[in-house]
């Protein structure tokens, strides 16, 4: 064969060879053009989460970690959408009698447990009947209880009418009035429903929970689900990865070398000298949590300098509020000055000026006075907080050094996020108890208000007050009420309020659809990668 035939052949043969690679590529790119929209579902959601649960029941939990990690395996008879307006979820309807004391709930049929078992009545009924009487129930539900009338209508009977029950039912914050087995209730111990009975109704499943160092999560595939608009803890919810991984990272710096490395999808509470770095890296989002939490100190009033109120109001009037955020949160975006019990964005149903002209006066003249007049004679003040939430410790430090500068003698304990949870009910802990809060519904749901936990608080005005807030047939009618607890709070000073803030997550950009409302929220999510 001659030199110019063989080059014929080989020049005809790369013509051919073009040819089809041109056809391949466009219709790889007509493929994806076609693919272009579609959801990707499968993988999985890496989560570097700052601290670790005291628990996974969310009946006897109040830590906001087990409502955000649980939130994706239980669900509640109603929730709320992202203008807590309350929703059916587990029940299809609900209504109230005309005159209060009487709540029924009409079930969904067909919805399964992870077990595969159908809930009906009588799960519901023991899972209400074990939350009202915890944390969640805050005391509000005594005398009450919750009774099945047939398979799929339960009924809560009140021996009065109770204005806080539906926003408490529906609540999806700490301590959520989650639905499991009835068996699930029956074999739990004193502390807890045993880590093998957490089975509920949500789109994901408990597959494993390896102490201090991950929480696994699974799809659950016959998830009976609503088909509205996702809104807020309301609507569709669908598991678009197979399978989420709460990682424990106490280490803020191990959280964002993660996120910046791709180790991790998504970090949780991101520290706030770190958030503008993160904003210039094209491979991650911030996301910035609005009204995400309340810092603020809880004082023992039972044991200690504080147990007088004068020492309580010396406190609340040392404090440089604008020093304390800023050391806490760096920048006034991240924060909000405010002297109401409740959060900023609650103003238009929630707001009272009382209070107003005793918040944030940083008086070391007086705050010293007071001090003298409560007796406080040089012991020791013990500060608990925990870096796992390292805005807490910041704070902290700020505290000890102005409480030392008027000559008071401070000590600073720092724990871990799950035993400063514990410590919380012992008398011989702590003095001052620096901790956040996160959302409360209403304001007699605050933690602070509680005799038990959060510093002992004993007033019978408190009683009275409370009382006459919850009689009432509907929030609506308990709005006048607040105004009277604003009052109280202010002379009692049950505890110390700093500020509220907004708080930072982060994102690899191949995360989309992250939400937030009350909790992280990771149902419609997808990874990209």
């Amino acid at each position: 064969m001659s030199f110019s035939k063989t080059a014929r052949i080989l020049l005809l043969s790369l013509v051919i060879m073009a040819l089809v690679a041109c056809s391949s590529d466009t219709t790889k790119q007509e493929e994806g053009k076609e693919n272009e929209g579609e959801t990707v579902t499968g993988g999985e959601l890496r989560v570097a989460y700052s601290a670790q649960p005291p628990s996974l029941d969310p009946h006897v939990s109040a830590a906001i970690i087990t409502a955000e990690v649980m939130g994706h395996v239980f669900e509640t008879l109603l929730t709320t959408d992202s203008e807590y307006n309350i929703k059916p979820m587990l029940a299809e309807s609900y209504e109230q009698s005309e005159d209060g004391k009487t709540i029924t709930f009409h079930l969904r049929e067909g919805v399964l447990f992870h077990n595969g078992e159908e809930m009906k009545a009588e799960d519901v009924v023991a899972s209400m009947n074990r939350w009202k009487d915890g944390p969640g129930g805050r005391g509000q539900f005594e005398n009450s209880t919750f009774e099945a009338e047939d398979d799929y209508t339960v009924v809560l009977k009140m021996d009065q009418p109770l204005s806080t029950a539906l926003n408490s039912i529906s609540q999806g914050s700490s301590s959520f009035a989650a639905i499991m087995p009835k068996e699930s209730i029956e074999n739990a111990d004193e502390t807890s429903v045993k880590e093998e009975d957490l089975i509920g109704t949500g789109p994901f499943t408990l597959e494993e929970w390896k102490q201090d160092q991950h929480i696994h999560l699974t799809k659950f595939s016959d998830y009976t689900g609503l088909e509205d608009e996702a809104d807020g803890l309301y609507g569709k919810k669908e598991a678009l990865v197979d399978d989420i991984y709460f990682e424990i990272v106490t280490d803020s710096s191990t959280r964002v070398a993660g996120i910046v490395s791709g180790e991790y999808d998504i970090a949780h509470e991101i520290p706030y000298d770190n958030a503008d770095q993160l904003e210039n890296d094209p491979n991650v989002e911030n996301q910035i949590i609005p009204g995400a939490g309340t810092l603020i100190m809880f004082t023992n009033k039972k044991v200690g300098p504080f147990a007088d109120v004068k020492a309580r109001e010396a406190l609340s009037t040392l404090i440089n509020i604008d020093e304390m955020m800023t050391a806490a949160f760096s920048d006034p975006k991240y924060y909000t000055l405010n002297h109401n019990m409740m959060m900023p964005h609650q103003e238009e149903q929630w707001y009272s000026d009382i209070g107003k002209d005793k918040y944030n006066l940083n008086d070391t003249d007086k705050a010293k006075q007071l001090f003298e007049e409560a007796g406080y004679n040089g012991e020791e003040v013990t500060i608990m907080t925990s870096r796992d939430y390292e805005f807490m410790y910041n704070a902290s430090v700020v505290l000890q050094a102005e409480l030392e500068a008027i000559g008071v003698k401070v000590k600073l304990d720092v724990y871990d996020w799950a035993t400063l949870l514990d410590n919380m009910t012992d008398e011989t802990a702590y003095d001052i108890n620096m901790v956040w809060i996160g959302y409360k519904p209403e304001p007699t749901s605050h933690h602070f208000l509680n005799t038990q936990i959060s510093g002992w608080t004993e007033s019978d005005e408190l009683t009275e007050l409370m009382e006459k807030f919850r009689t009432q047939p509907t929030l609506e009618d308990a709005k006048p009420v607040y105004d009277e607890l604003q009052a109280w709070f202010w002379d009692y000073l049950p505890a110390a309020k700093i500020g509220d803030y907004n708080r930072v997550d982060a994102t690899r950009t191949s995360v989309e659809n992250y939400q937030y409302s009350d909790r992280m929220i990771l149902w419609n999510v997808t990874n990209n990668k």
